[in-house]
């Protein structure tokens, strides 16, 4: 991927110096939040970091939970890891769940921030939500190839989806989610 930051949703129809300083809070929201954690952080924290105002900061990010489907929207998309690759679709497959279950293992504090944000009803996560959704969906349709079944493509989702929830809530680590998906992906698998 180029060295490039990754264009927000934040930034569609601002200026350069508007779209300067949302680049510096995402920047200072990914710092903040490695350092301190998802409970700690706070917009105004994170606007402290960024050297801007608090209400600079509230002008481009709706909440904390705004920040984080942000942050979690950026990492998928920078980290989109190795190209699916293999004989088979469930090892295409497989390629893709490893790659997300070690990036989040290496994140823990992204993990965990990504599992609390996504699940609230601010209208800004709400986008971000389906925005980020399309994007598995995209991934795992890629991975499978054509032509893809959309129910499979759907329960693929769908159990992934449920993973990293029970992951993020602590009921297993990401590297038992990736050992337990390879057993999802061939059981989902089976007969396409």
């Amino acid at each position: 991927m180029a060295s490039e930051p990754v264009t927000s949703h934040l930034r569609l129809g601002l200026n350069p110096r508007q779209a300067e300083t949302v680049e510096k809070l995402l920047l200072a929201g990914e710092q903040e939040l490695e350092e301190v954690g998802p409970e700690a952080l706070t917009i105004r924290t994170v606007a402290q970091r960024a050297g801007v105002s608090p209400a600079t900061a509230y002008t481009y990010l709706a909440s904390k939970n705004h920040l984080f489907a942000e942050l979690f929207w950026r990492k998928i998309v920078t980290d989109a890891g190795p190209e699916p690759a293999g004989a088979t679709a469930v090892d295409r497959i497989r390629v893709v769940t490893r790659h997300y279950a070690a990036m989040l293992g290496r994140s823990p504090n992204l993990a965990t921030a990504a599992n609390i944000a996504l699940l609230g009803t601010d209208p800004e996560v709400e986008r971000l939500r389906l925005v980020i959704g399309a994007e598995f969906v995209n991934r795992f349709r890629e991975a499978i190839g054509e032509p893809s079944d959309p129910r499979v493509v759907e329960a693929l989702t769908l159990a992934f989806s449920g993973a990293l929830l029970q992951a993020g809530m602590g009921l297993m680590t990401y590297e038992e989610l990736s050992q337990r998906l390879d057993d999802v992906v061939a059981v989902i698998m089976e007969g396409h």
